[in-house]
């Protein structure tokens, strides 16, 4: 079971809180979106811009790490958080922009060992160097070889070639949102690359994932929220469940 975005569901995504309240639930694995700074750090943020998470019109890519470190990436989530007067009081740097490098070390630090399924975003300015640089560094904490507890995933064929000629041991997850996305990166894909379909096609098209398990083929699947979805996965034979309540979802998987 992986975290999507960290315990995202209750926690404001991509930050540091949401990851640690996602281990404190059980979390097995943790997904985050990385994207590159103007001075070249990798931080976890999904969309190009900072308008839903951080009140900002500014776009990542243009920024320095210095200046999103100014911004508040919690807030948005519970707006009226500071009128609760019951509410406990939350530690600042929980809320801030979250480095991948900082995300690493939480998790090389944690007491079990934690998967990560880290998404490389495109199109951007940065084009290879995005992977170029995640490669470097999984590299600085030993996990750009075999045994790695790291994966990474695109919806770009171009960047996970990227990445297998940097690291050729690291496992691949090819993201996918249409039924026709599978058969057409076929020519530019390796045969171990694992197959990354969104859940409403699971819903609109479980054939075709019948089709990948019978190759062989290992299936992880995005967003899974509710229960039905998790017993489609289960009956489908999902091997990994990507979602955004971690704690509610391994209680269901246990149960």
């Amino acid at each position: 079971m992986v975290a999507h975005r960290g315990a995202s569901a209750s926690k404001a995504e991509h930050t540091l809180g949401a990851y640690l309240a996602a281990l404190d639930e059980g979390a097995e694995a943790l997904e985050c979106d990385v994207r590159l700074t103007a001075d070249g750090h990798l931080v976890c943020v999904h969309d190009r811009d900072l308008r839903r998470t951080a009140n900002s019109q500014r776009v990542v890519s243009t920024m320095e790490l210095s200046e999103l470190e100014q911004l508040d990436f919690a807030s948005w989530k519970h707006p009226w958080a500071d009128l609760d007067d019951e509410a406990p009081d939350s530690d600042p740097e929980l809320g801030k922009v979250l480095t991948l490098r900082r995300l690493l070390e939480a998790v090389a630090d944690y007491d079990r060992p934690v998967q990560l399924a880290i998404e490389t975003k495109h199109p951007t300015r940065y084009a290879g160097l995005v992977e170029r640089r995640l490669v470097d560094l999984l590299e600085d904490f030993g996990w750009a070889g075999k045994g790695s507890p790291a994966r990474v995933m695109s919806f770009s064929w171009i960047a996970l070639r990227r990445v297998r000629r940097l690291a050729p041991d690291l496992d691949l997850v090819f993201l996918m949102d249409g039924p026709t996305d599978w058969a057409r990166s076929r020519p530019f894909a390796e045969i171990d690359w694992i197959a990354g379909p969104g859940i409403k096609l699971l819903r609109h098209h479980p054939d075709l994932v019948r089709r990948m398990r019978k190759a062989g083929t290992e299936v992880h699947v995005w967003t899974v929220n509710e229960t039905a979805d998790i017993d489609l996965c289960r009956d489908l034979g999902v091997a990994a469940v990507i979602t955004d309540k971690p704690g509610e979802t391994l209680r269901y998987l246990q149960s």
